[in-house]
């Protein structure tokens, strides 16, 4: 499936089974048939019909979306070895204690909200008619470490631009694991047709403010007293790259 494709049905039962499985990330095949109303002989045309323009892809009766995020990458850093890779339901557990783990401190605003939502619709991957969301996980001997997320509306007057939010567990900060997921994403990006990815820091956090820049990234603008962290007001840094 083309990713930037809205998803689009040629019937409510094709519509009902897509959107089953999209809501809940991954669902048992036998177990959405049992949860629509659609006839069995029906239910198993439209399904195939699904996986036949791309939008569900069936693993060993497990139905999943099929958004096409690219290959398996594997890095050697100076300290571990770690694989990049599109993120799969399976993550989700270790990708919401990574995200977690990065935004402790509460200096990473925009990513506590993406965990927060991420708990709230028990789903890595969106695909629908209002939005996407990409992951990719960076993973050391299984365990996710570091992730990147692309945020993508569907809006026509926002298609061009998209979100992203990246972070690494202080323990594996040193082996490139950001520098990697960064570029991958702005990679996808580039290759979807974006023209801007965009991305919003507190003025009180230095490090990711300086790894943007020294990625090419610029500030387009400062939003006074925005955040609220501990007792204190702190300034929103809107920092964006540009393609």
């Amino acid at each position: 499936m083309d990713t930037l494709e809205r998803p689009t049905f040629k019937s409510e039962a094709s519509k009902q089974i897509y959107q089953y499985v999209e809501r809940h990330g991954t669902a048992a095949r036998h177990r959405t048939r049992a949860a629509l109303d659609i006839p069995p002989r029906e239910f198993e045309a439209e399904l195939e019909w699904l996986m036949t323009k791309g939008y569900l892809e069936d693993d060993g009766g497990t139905l999943r979306i099929e958004l096409n995020a690219g290959s398996v990458e594997e890095y050697v850093g100076p300290d571990v070895t770690y694989t990049i890779r599109p993120a799969r339901q399976e993550d989700f557990e270790g990708l919401v204690e990574t995200i977690r783990d990065v935004t402790a401190e509460r200096t990473y605003v925009v990513a506590e909200s993406v965990a927060e939502r991420l708990l709230y619709e028990d789903t890595v991957t969106r695909h629908n008619t209002v939005e996407s969301r990409v992951f990719f996980v960076a993973t050391v001997d299984g365990e996710v470490v570091g992730w990147t997320h692309l945020s993508l509306p569907q809006v026509d007057k926002m298609q061009n631009n998209a979100k992203l939010t990246v972070g690494v567990r202080e323990s594996c900060r040193g082996n490139g694991i950001g520098s990697q997921l960064l570029g991958r994403a702005l990679d996808w990006a580039e290759a979807n047709g974006y023209q801007k990815v965009y991305n919003s820091v507190p003025a009180t956090n230095d490090g990711a403010l300086a790894f943007l820049e020294s990625h090419g990234w610029e500030t387009e603008g400062t939003r006074r007293d925005h955040y609220t962290i501990g007792d204190k007001l702190v300034d929103e840094v809107m920092m964006a790259y540009t393609f």
